[in-house]
């Protein structure tokens, strides 16, 4: 394999590659050279070698030695400041957070900081959005902005962790951020404050190119915080806690390089209540975690528009393993903010189950996103059951052709997938000038399927071993 390998690269640096590339673009070639690879799988272990998880001193700084107290009612933002200082200018360790409820602003971590939340400890955040300014530098959707701080932050560190066997509660409810989305159904009232106006202007002003630095939404904006989110980080560890009541999405780290997040429980069901959204980040290993969401529970972004394609950080290198899924709309999902890109995604071992969960893997694209979606594999996932179709690759998301940047999902496996119940085994439409281009299925079962599947402009699609209520196929659709 690794002989092929050399010839492949040596191919694509010579006279012949050069000829190759007159007809191909670069992304494509090297594409084609990845689909050539026989085990695409064999580049796991390279990837996870450079995703090492931070180690911190062995010093600790509790909390409660900075006045913060765990009866639910004293308000700890500033003990919580003072821990974070205290460790960091120290060289490093941990800031414990013992058992009780500390409620608590929003919590800025610094280089060398592992925020400790121990077994029976609960971080509980203040629900008053002035607690959450002055703006911090952010990303709303894919959009870059000053907007209100997430509940958890880190903007330019190195060596950050959140862990622990304790839980961080948003305090979202009906009453409290969720209604910001503009839905009656998270408690929004005819005549209430919602998103839409700033999203809107924000939107335009990514389109018109206005510095980032003009881009202040901050009282009175109404766009909801994330829950955690480390900016330009390099080495970063999610592990162990539970989150609940998000007021948005909730684990979401942006432009990071080595990103690990393991074991954590999420359970969220507010509006845009993504679980994990790494987005245009670099080498991530995401493991054993459990998913029940009110939106997908994990999306990998890259930059929504403008912003993705100014940017052009792609996410990739991206490992998925041993999670479970239970609400949501997608079990793993990449887009739709993404016009930076994805390239080189592996998920294996996953289990996704739920009457409430829509699909369970879900590519969000579209003609005004125009991002490059490449080298995606998926092997031994276990669908229980999912509301509508088991695989979905959906261009015509939300603008759909209305724009003028062409989509592209290519090199796309799934193997050894095996799926109880669905609506649709497989819902795949690409536009007829932007083919879904080789789409492969191997060894895949599914189910008590209701209806044929919809497969629209896909060029490439090949079927090995596939059964759809008991028979064999060599066609989907």
């Amino acid at each position: 394999m690794s002989d092929r390998r050399d010839f492949i690269k040596k191919t694509l640096a010579g006279a012949a590659g050069a000829l190759f590339l007159n007809h191909l673009s670069t992304g494509e070639a090297l594409a084609r050279a990845f689909a050539a690879d026989e085990d695409p799988w064999a580049r796991v272990p390279e990837i996870l070698t450079r995703i090492k998880p931070p180690v911190f001193p062995k010093r600790d700084f509790d909390v409660t030695k900075y006045g913060a107290k765990g009866d639910g009612k004293v308000d700890c933002t500033d003990a919580f400041r003072k821990a974070v200082a205290a460790c960091n200018k120290a060289g490093g360790g941990r800031v414990v957070v013992p058992a009780g409820t500390f409620l608590t602003g929003p919590i800025h971590l610094l280089s060398n900081v592992n925020l400790q939340v121990s077994e029976g400890a609960t971080v509980k955040f203040v629900q008053d959005p002035k607690a959450y300014l002055p703006a911090v530098y952010t990303r709303w959707e894919g959009m870059e902005l000053l907007g209100y701080s997430p509940f958890i932050y880190a903007f330019e560190q190195q060596n950050i962790a959140v862990t622990g066997k304790g839980t961080l509660d948003g305090n979202s409810d009906d009453g409290h951020w969720w209604p910001w989305k503009g839905l009656a159904l998270h408690g929004y009232k005819k005549g209430d404050p919602n998103q839409t106006k700033a999203r809107d202007q924000l939107a335009d002003m990514v389109e018109r190119g206005v510095p980032v630095s003009e881009r202040v939404f901050g009282e009175g904006s109404y766009l909801r915080p994330q829950f955690v989110q480390p900016y330009r980080c390099q080495n970063v560890l999610i592990e162990g806690v539970t989150i609940i009541n998000s007021p948005m999405w909730e684990i979401h780290p942006v432009l990071c390089t080595n990103v690990t997040v393991r074991s954590v429980n999420i359970k969220s069901h507010g509006p845009n209540n993504d679980g994990c959204d790494p987005e245009s980040c670099k080498d991530v290993l995401i493991e054993d975690c459990t998913f029940d969401t009110g939106d997908d529970c994990i999306a990998v972004k890259s930059g929504r528009n403008a912003d993705g394609r100014r940017l052009h950080i792609p996410s990739e290198n991206i490992v998925i393993r041993g999670c479970r899924m239970k609400d949501g709309h997608g079990g793993v999902t990449i887009g739709s903010e993404i016009s930076g890109g994805v390239r080189n995604l592996f998920a294996d071992d996953c289990a996704m189950d739920s009457p409430n969960l829509e699909t369970a893997l879900r590519f969000k694209n579209n003609a005004v996103r125009g991002g490059l979606l490449e080298n995606l594999f998926f092997r031994n996932i276990t669908v229980g059951q999912v509301k509508s179709a088991v695989l979905t690759v959906d261009f015509n998301y939300e603008e759909g052709k209305q724009g003028k940047f062409t989509p592209v999902v290519r090199n796309l496996s799934v193997q050894n997938l095996k799926s109880g119940r669905s609506r649709l085994a497989l819902d795949v439409q690409g536009f007829e000038n932007a083919p879904v281009y080789d789409l492969r299925l191997k060894d895949c079962t599914f189910e008590n399927v209701e209806r044929p599947s919809v497969v629209k402009n896909v060029n490439g699609l090949k079927l090995e071993n596939v059964r759809v209520n008991g028979s064999v196929v060599d066609r989907l659709g």
